[in-house]
């Protein structure tokens, strides 16, 4: 996929000229040199000037001085949906062609989107190459992905699939790999054709449910960068609606794979799970799967037309990865309030690789209250009365058997003090031929007391249970039968040593027969 390179005479030499200090309007210091195979970015003193190429693709068209200026435009549009302290606006670029004046008002011939400066460590791909990038990180890129998904409108059509996808594979195969790689291929063009047919209901009831939206569309790690602590998402695509108008899973799936990409696959399941805990789209895990091995195939398709070969097949490689099922194993939190069900649950997800479903979550979701608002727990009252609970638990069930179905291993974080609720979710995994274990977290009594006493003054966590929920906890609870402790884990949360004992039980998770 060559680019059209267009007869303008001052391209060749217009970025070398823009090197010099004097056609800016403000210090500059010694001024660099950014090149994609779309732009030019200069990078000069407290600010970066991105220029179109006067190029012709198959996906863009930048052939005109009216083109490029509306696709200027419309970046600093888009872009300042995520990042309006970085684009700046838009700037001609007038004077001469042999002696140019960024700024420039009269005898425009091109235009720049200008931005402010910033440092290229604080990208979150470098702060990943450095072993950097912290849970608050992921956390906090998950929350603005989730914000820019809610506020987005909904986008008119998208890339069809699988057609884009196959696309992509035929032209890496166009490209004259070796038969190693072209079998590769080939075995990667098998399994979306045929994930494809089988999802082909999914994506249009998706789209007919609102999930297609004018997202981000380019969001891997290199595209966010961190400034006063928080992530901000920039370069969004602007030259092309259909590849912005993208299934929300879709653009996650371009972040969790580039976690995997850069060796994080815990960050990427971290990142996943707070999404999807702040959405509720759980349904999206169904197509997640396809989404990643394609954005792993653009990058590798990316790599290659950039020379990147070794690069283009660590990610054929990595796309080959993420077309395994995870193991049907459905894993039950199991303990009191202030057990610690929920600190090991999202350490085990992690290491599982697994989704996490909260039962203080989906209860509220249930009812239509947010996750941080609350509601009078005490027991049999309000959204905690037995018919609730009944609801949750069934609730719980629907989602987990979703989650299995799509091929990921699901954590419920619940108390199932009864035998009743327990069995229903053995029953589950037998159903999906996987099966069941049990984390049964415990602490001391005085422990118990102290952490829900502490959590019930604080009002931040997104449980309400207090003291008096617990005592009748207490009083209430079914212990574990012989035949299930066959298949369960003690884990004492007060011992410090309990994070090495959730590493040891995902170990034991992982190794059980399917």
């Amino acid at each position: 996929m060559a680019a059209k390179r267009l007869a303008f005479e001052y391209a060749p030499t217009l970025m070398d000229l823009l090197h010099d200090s004097a056609c800016y309007p403000h210090p500059t210091g010694t001024v660099q040199l950014l090149e994609t195979h779309i732009s030019w970015v200069l990078l000069a003193g407290d600010f970066a000037y991105k220029v179109k190429k006067p190029v012709s693709l198959p996906f863009l068209d930048f052939s005109t001085l009216e083109a490029r200026r509306r696709a200027c435009e419309e970046e600093v549009r888009l872009n300042r949906r995520t990042a309006p302290q970085l684009y700046l606006g838009v700037v001609p670029i007038g004077g001469t062609p042999a002696a140019p004046r960024m700024g420039e008002g009269r005898q425009v011939f091109e235009y720049a989107v200008k931005m402010l400066r910033f440092p290229q460590d604080a990208l979150y791909s470098e702060r990943a190459k450095r072993g950097i990038l912290d849970d608050a990180d992921v956390d906090s890129l998950a929350d603005a992905v989730v914000a820019l998904h809610r506020q987005a409108p909904r986008g008119g059509p998208a890339q069809p699939m699988p057609e884009g996808a196959i696309a992509n594979l035929a032209e890496i195969a166009a490209l004259g790999p070796a038969p190693a790689a072209r079998a590769r291929l080939e075995v990667l063009e098998h399994w979306t054709r045929r994930e494809a047919a089988s999802l082909a209901d999914a994506f249009e009831r998706r789209a007919g449910e609102g999930f297609v939206r004018e997202c981000h569309g380019d969001l891997h790690l290199a595209n966010v960068v961190r400034i006063d602590g928080r992530p901000v998402p920039f370069d969004c695509i602007e030259f092309s609606a259909p590849l912005r108008n993208i299934d929300v899973m879709s653009e996650v799936a371009f972040t969790t794979m580039d976690l995997q990409r850069h060796g994080l696959p815990r960050k990427a399941s971290r990142f996943l799970n707070h999404y999807l805990e702040s959405t509720g789209d759980y349904a999206g895990l169904a197509v997640l799967r396809f989404y990643e091995v394609y954005r792993a195939v653009v990058r590798a398709k990316v790599a290659m037309l950039g020379g990147a070969a070794e690069e283009a097949w660590a990610l054929l490689g990595l796309a080959e990865q993420l077309t395994h099922r995870g193991a049907p194993v459905v894993v039950l939190m199991h303990g009191v309030s202030g057990s610690g069900k929920t600190t090991v649950a999202a350490r085990l997800l992690e290491a599982l690789g697994a989704i996490r479903l909260r039962s203080d979550v989906e209860r509220k979701r249930l009812h239509g209250i947010g996750p941080g608002a609350h509601a009078p727990a005490a027991p049999g009252a309000g959204i905690y009365g037995p018919l609730e609970n009944a609801g949750t638990y069934e609730r719980l069930e629907e989602l987990a058997s979703g989650v299995v179905a799509a091929g990921y291993p699901v954590i419920v974080d619940a108390t199932f003090l009864h035998r009743a609720d327990r069995d229903r979710f053995r029953a589950l995994a037998a159903r999906e031929h996987g099966v069941l274990e049990i984390a049964d977290c415990q602490a001391p009594e005085a422990i118990l007391r102290r952490r829900v006493a502490e959590r019930e003054r604080g009002g931040h966590d997104v449980s309400d249970a207090g003291v008096a929920v617990l005592q009748a906890q207490l009083d209430r609870r079914e212990p574990l039968g012989a035949d299930e402790r066959m298949h369960s884990a003690h884990v004492d949360t007060s011992r410090i040593e309990w994070k090495g004992a959730v590493e040891s039980l995902a170990r034991r998770f992982r190794a059980r027969p399917i």
